[in-house]
């Protein structure tokens, strides 16, 4: 039985830093050298005051109303649906770890795993470090099939890449080896292979029959889902430097959206391709070189004509679906997509920050200060977060830590936090009230 401790927010340096304590479930609402002459006056750290995110004032008596919570029976590609807009999703108020199977080879120094588990037809499917696909029963965890996808490579080089997504009986998976494979999602047997010219660590994202990816020279393909035919592409400018990983495309209404590690954010028609509009998510955060990096790694939101998109420069933007033009943007950093439900989105800055924002305006409504290091005193070994996810009044996070907390939606108020076995760094997905999490060491397991 997994057991809650209550949470107690110290305030350290002016930031509620929170002090995490053991448990297994995700329930309930828990409440420099001192002989040195120092100068006097107040010191404040110039990385604070560039990346300090306050709540609005005129924002303070903004009431957060979220949709009602809905289950889903899929959970068809990375980010769910293939617009990422998944609003409200259900678990029950103690959710238990009902199984745990393995599920292939785990991320390491060498190989990093970025395939998130999708959901469909009552199976959940799993693809490891190694380019290894696995269909597992939905409920019981029982194995039903594993196939390799990728060409074996030998011991000392790296496969880095690839992920899922599933239409219909089609199960669609884009490799490290520059190639895109469709299986049967019942069996796993291969249907096609369609080579492309360089390896793609990003999910495809599949609607009404066309595959589209992003390779990582930043090129845009669509491909016909039943014969993986070729149909267009569009080139978006190549960097040399660019972070580990990538963005599914988002698509919705006849349009897709792509983001590059250029910065760069395109929507073009899906059907032919044809651009719709181009704009840049980048800010400058000159104190830090690696905040730089124009990479947009997190993958874009389609909801109700805006598209949501932050980078990991330090810039979180909403733009117009038809026209391309900027509606607002607050300077927040992140690797993670922003999870939108209603009129409210909820992100998780790179500086531990998880942050809500009123989607109409743009205004921050309130800000928490999570965990950013192990060893918070020394400043050692920096902690990711993974998320947020929105089920049933709570924002649910994973971390690099061995951690996962559950934070308020409405006030940011850290309400309870679980062990897990060991760090997780791809956020959790849901479907028939359950949450699915597939762990650092590759092992996928089932909470409900």
């Amino acid at each position: 039985m997994i057991q809650f401790r209550r949470l107690v927010l110290v305030p350290v340096l002016l930031a509620a830093v929170v002090g995490l304590s053991g448990c297994d479930t995700l329930s309930g609402i828990f409440s420099g050298d001192g002989n040195k002459q120092k100068l006097p006056g107040t010191r404040i750290s110039v990385l604070a005051l560039e990346r300090e995110l306050r709540p609005n004032i005129e924002a303070a008596d903004t009431r957060i109303a979220l949709p009602r919570p809905e289950d889903t029976t899929t959970w068809p590609g990375a980010g769910g649906l293939s617009h990422h807009a998944m609003h409200h999703l259900v678990i029950s108020a103690a959710p238990k770890k009902v199984w745990t199977v393995r599920a292939g080879e785990g991320s390491d120094l060498r190989n990093r795993a970025f395939a998130e588990p999708i959901i469909a037809n009552g199976r959940i499917y799993t693809m490891d470090s190694e380019g290894i696909v696995m269909a597992f029963d939905s409920t019981t965890g029982k194995r039903q099939w594993r196939v390799r996808t990728a060409p074996r490579v030998e011991e000392d080089n790296d496969f880095l890449g690839g992920a899922l997504c599933i239409e219909g009986n089609r199960l669609f998976v884009t490799t490290g080896a520059a190639q895109v494979v469709a299986l049967d999602a019942a069996n796993g047997k291969e249907i096609w292979r369609t080579p492309v010219e360089t390896p793609v660590r990003a999910a495809p994202t599949v609607n009404s029959g066309r595959v589209f990816i992003v390779t990582i020279e930043n090129e845009l393909q669509a491909l016909a889902a039943d014969t993986g035919r070729k149909l267009w592409s569009y080139a978006g400018a190549s960097t040399s430097t660019m972070l580990l990983g990538g963005a599914a495309p988002a698509v919705d209404g006849g349009v897709v959206v792509a983001t590059f590690s250029s910065g760069e954010m395109v929507a073009l028609r899906s059907d032919n391709g044809t651009m719709l509009w181009s704009e840049t998510v980048v800010a400058s955060r000159r104190t830090e070189a690696a905040a730089n990096l124009p990479d947009i790694a997190a993958r874009a939101v389609i909801d109700r004509g805006r598209v949501y998109a932050v980078g990991q420069s330090g810039a979180l933007a909403a733009i117009d679906l038809r026209t391309g033009r900027r509606l607002w943007d607050v300077p927040l950093a992140g690797i993670y997509e922003p999870w939108v439900a209603g009129d409210f989105i909820f992100a998780i800055s790179v500086d531990s920050e998880a942050i809500c924002i009123d989607a109409r305006s743009g205004r921050i409504l309130w800000v928490t200060q999570l965990p950013r290091f192990e060893n918070e005193k020394a400043r050692k070994n920096r902690i990711v977060w993974a998320g947020p996810a929105l089920a049933s009044d709570r924002l649910i996070l994973v971390s690099s830590d061995d951690k996962a907390l559950a934070v308020s939606p409405y006030s940011g108020a850290v309400l309870g936090t679980m062990d897990l076995r060991t760090s997780s760094t791809l956020p959790p997905v849901f479907a028939n009230s359950t949450m699915y999490l597939l762990d650092d060491d590759g092992d996928l397991s089932a909470y409900r």
